[in-house]
């Protein structure tokens, strides 16, 4: 299969959509689309209204007709909802989820590819978190079911994935073992998906798509290849100056002045014992500037994958404000990344752009009224009967205590499933608390937006992206900034 050099980042929650991934694939290159949340995202969207049809399209092509159908009549609003009457919640994942969820979320993914795929035959990745392991089976076979070329995953081991694919791909059951706290020794839990009961009999044949796993140090690189339940594609190598989700630093946590974790020599990938293992790689996270191809090429990466460019192009699914808010503080040297320890339930630092107007401001934060009503990042845990409960260190301090929950697991932690989709324009609408404020994250390279704005311009597309990628490093750029580059990622000067 033919390798892309530039791998389109899959962002957030709908930031990478299909739109974005679809222009990167016609031009050649790897576009990828988030498959973060997309059960919340198709039914937010058809409440919107479909004003240009492409989700109906979509629907129409996919090939269980009936559970289309029920999707369309439980979440389709013609003309699409009042401003200020909150969305129509779906169902919340769980171990064993409600029929009903499981097929808005194998709906979900297959429209997004489907959209992401359509009127060209370019490459399509989708990119998933480990971390977020309920939906991750049906998920995974709607994007199959799209055809999806490749599947990216990250924060943390996604060993069982690969042999997921190779069972979805014959159209066999798949069980997932699922991480509950506290189980006992010799208890295990799963996640379960049969093709042949969603299709009502015999289930198709379908592609397996090539898995590269978004790995962080050469350790795990080299248990994925050995230790995995199937094939591993390759990598994609990302240092902690990326967007998203970061590896959290080896060795005991430290943090700086400002109260970001501290990255050191020990984080530093070795690209050597990576480049040993003969598979592809990709390097990540910094890479978004002139002449950073070239430098990925000599360390014999096949190519590089940047995010936070494309997060703000005019085909991203960030709402046009913070996307202007987020080029004009690049372009006055302002723009500020904050890698947050507590922020995300997972445990995982996260990068959060400081702007205004949303979750990174104190006061904005300190005001929102926690909920948890989404309840992708909720942990699971044991309960004293032995059943499966669900709780997130950013629901209401009370109802975590009350599950068992220590109370300083919910200090600074940040509703990131409600924040990441109000950044796209579907956040909740809540009348008696305030609307939910957007969460941005984005990697070091907000800084450098403003090098793809031509001049008497104030947005830039993905094409212009890709561009500025393809150019040496001696080529002059706008908004450059005083970085001495390291192996991988940058050092702040």
């Amino acid at each position: 299969m033919f390798q892309p050099r530039i791998i389109q980042g899959g962002m957030g929650v709908a930031v990478s959509g299909w739109s974005l991934a679809r222009a990167v694939s016609r031009m050649g290159q790897l576009g990828v689309v988030s498959g973060t949340a997309l059960a919340v995202v198709l039914a937010r969207r058809l409440q919107l209204g479909d004003s240009g049809g492409e989700l109906r399209r979509a629907l129409a092509h996919f090939p269980v007709a009936n559970v289309a159908d029920r999707v369309l009549a439980e979440f389709f609003v013609p003309g699409g909802k009042p401003a200020t009457t909150p969305f129509k919640l779906s169902a919340m994942p769980r171990l064993k989820s409600r029929t009903s969820m499981v097929e808005l979320t194998v709906v979900a993914n297959f429209v997004e590819v489907f959209l992401a795929k359509e009127g060209h035959d370019g490459l399509v990745g989708i990119n998933y978190l480990e971390k977020v392991q309920l939906p991750t089976l049906p998920s995974l076979f709607g994007a199959m079911l799209a055809g999806v070329d490749y599947v990216l995953m990250g924060a943390g081991i996604p060993r069982a994935i690969p042999g997921a694919l190779d069972l979805l791909s014959r159209g066999e059951a798949v069980h997932l073992r699922i991480d509950v706290e506290g189980a006992l020794p010799g208890e295990e839990h799963f996640s379960t998906f049969d093709p042949r009961c969603f299709c009502g009999g015999a289930a198709p044949a379908l592609k397996r798509p090539q898995f590269l796993g978004i790995v962080a140090s050469a350790t795990l690189a080299i248990a994925l290849a050995k230790k995995s339940s199937g094939s591993v594609e390759g990598f994609i190598v990302e240092g902690p100056t990326a967007g998203g989700h970061n590896a959290p630093p080896r060795g005991p946590l430290q943090l700086s002045p400002a109260g970001e974790p501290i990255y050191g020599s020990r984080d530093v990938p070795e690209i050597e014992k990576i480049r040993a293992l003969g598979l592809p790689f990709w390097l990540a996270g910094s890479f978004g500037r002139p002449g950073k191809l070239d430098e990925a090429l000599s360390m014999g990466a096949v190519g590089v994958q940047v995010g936070t460019a494309f997060a703000f192009c005019e085909e991203s699914g960030v709402s046009p404000e913070l996307k202007r808010q987020a080029i004009e503080l690049s372009r006055l040297g302002q723009a500020r990344v904050f890698t947050d320890p507590l922020a995300s339930p997972t445990g995982f630092p996260f990068k959060t752009a400081q702007m205004p107007h949303t979750l990174s401001d104190p006061e904005g934060y300190a005001a929102r009224t926690r909920i948890c009503d989404l309840g992708y990042l909720r942990h699971l845990y044991r309960k004293e009967n032995g059943a499966v409960g669900y709780r997130c260190p950013s629901e209401p301090i009370e109802d975590y205590l009350r599950k068992g929950g220590a109370l300083e697991q919910t200090v600074g932690r940040k509703c990131v499933c409600n924040g990441l989709p109000a950044t796209v324009g579907m956040g909740q609408v809540r009348a008696d608390s305030g609307d939910e404020l957007p969460l941005v994250t984005a990697g070091d390279d907000l800084a450098n937006l403003a090098q793809f704005v031509a001049p008497g311009r104030d947005t830039y597309s993905a094409a212009d992206v890709l561009r500025i990628l393809e150019q040496p490093v001696d080529s002059p750029i706008a908004g450059g900034c005083a970085c001495q580059v390291s192996r991988i990622g940058i050092i702040p000067p």
